[in-house]
């Protein structure tokens, strides 16, 4: 599709001022710049000195607060970041406009190569899922283990209910949505949005309601919020279509690090029969389904998903916060040369 398809989103030092982003306790934002974008990345102290660490990759118009309540479960276990992809969260617009599944992994790869944090314990919910798992198989060295919480990868059988999601890639859908949306308020928007991602929406308390409807109005206010969600979701779909060695499937195949995938019974976006596919893909795999969950286990489930993680840390020897004889091996000389070569593929493919 050519680019002038979609309005160019607007210079990030001409961007109007909106709201702030909400910091829970203990949190902390800061922002990044690096060749062509910059990333806001959200932290929390970690308990103690020493601790590994860990990177949360969002989905779909999503952001790092989607991790919060992860996050500080998981304080004491791993030095907590989140960080909110280009056009998401606090983070402005790519430069060039791109939004692909290769473009938001080489932000998550430039970053981790640029703040030297690597490697980490890497997390990723949906689209972030997808954006995680290109991460791990390119740059092995810079993946401890990987968590998987609903990763967007292909679906022969695209549920009914994720049809719509799908749709905003179609050219003119999201101005048609807009257009017949214009009068939907914030807290509708969020009722909608909850009642597809959780399995039972009545576990959002009336706090996180309440924050949920202060963020979505913040978007809005933001003149590249559909550009980038309607950019970010043709990316998904063209990801879908990819042969060879940058298909999602065939990359999973490639991942070193120890896996955890977590599928949610009640998904109305993944598909929970693709749990079973995706442990047979990930060589170093184990499966947590969880028949109520929805979409986003971390947040409607966060205590089950740490355990979980903590189980992944002790099974693949990284409880301590010392890698596996794997992950130093991925993490040596060696292993930097290989991923300088991988990365250049990544950058290839930017316009996937």
């Amino acid at each position: 599709m050519s680019s002038t398809e979609l309005p160019s989103a607007p210079a990030a030092n001409v961007l109007p001022k909106v709201a702030t982003v909400r910091v829970a306790e203990g949190e902390r934002l800061c922002s990044v710049g690096l060749p062509g974008i910059t990333l806001t990345v959200r932290s929390r102290p970690p308990a103690r000195e020493g601790l590994p660490p860990a990177l949360y990759v969002h989905g779909l118009g999503g952001s790092s607060q989607n991790w919060s309540a992860l996050m500080e479960l998981l304080d004491g276990d791993v030095d907590c970041e989140a960080v909110d992809l280009p056009g998401f969260g606090d983070s402005p617009p790519p430069d060039d406009g791109d939004y692909s599944i290769t473009a938001h992994a080489r932000a998550v790869i430039r970053y981790l190569d640029a703040s030297d944090r690597g490697p980490v314990h890497l997390f990723g919910n949906s689209l972030g899922g997808a954006v995680a798992t290109r991460v791990a198989a390119v740059r092995p060295d810079l993946v401890r283990t990987l968590t998987l919480v609903s990763p967007a990868l292909p679906e022969i059988r695209v549920q009914r209910s994720a049809v719509p999601t799908a749709l905003l890639a179609v050219p003119g859908v999201t101005a048609l949505f807009t257009r017949l949306t214009r009068q939907w308020t914030a807290e509708q928007r969020v009722r909608g949005v909850m009642h597809l991602c959780y399995g039972d929406p009545t576990r959002v308390s009336p706090e996180g309601f309440t924050n949920a409807v202060e963020e979505m109005e913040r978007r809005l206010r933001l003149p590249y919020f559909w550009d980038a969600m309607t950019r970010s979701a043709r990316g998904l779909v063209n990801a879908y279509t990819l042969g060879g060695q940058h298909a999602l499937w065939r990359q999973a195949e490639r991942v070193l690090a120890p896996t955890l995938l977590i599928y949610g019974g009640r998904d109305q976006l993944v598909g929970h029969r693709m749990c079973r596919k995706a442990a047979r893909s990930f060589r170093d795999s184990r499966l947590l389904s969880l028949p109520e969950a929805g979409h986003v286990a971390m947040m409607e489930y966060p205590e089950v998903v740490a355990r979980a993680f903590r189980e992944l840390l002790a099974e693949s020897g990284e409880a301590a916060g010392e890698p596996t004889a794997a992950g130093r091996a991925r993490g040596g000389a060696r292993g930097k040369e290989a991923a300088a070569g991988q990365d250049e593929a990544v950058t290839e493919n930017a316009g996937s």
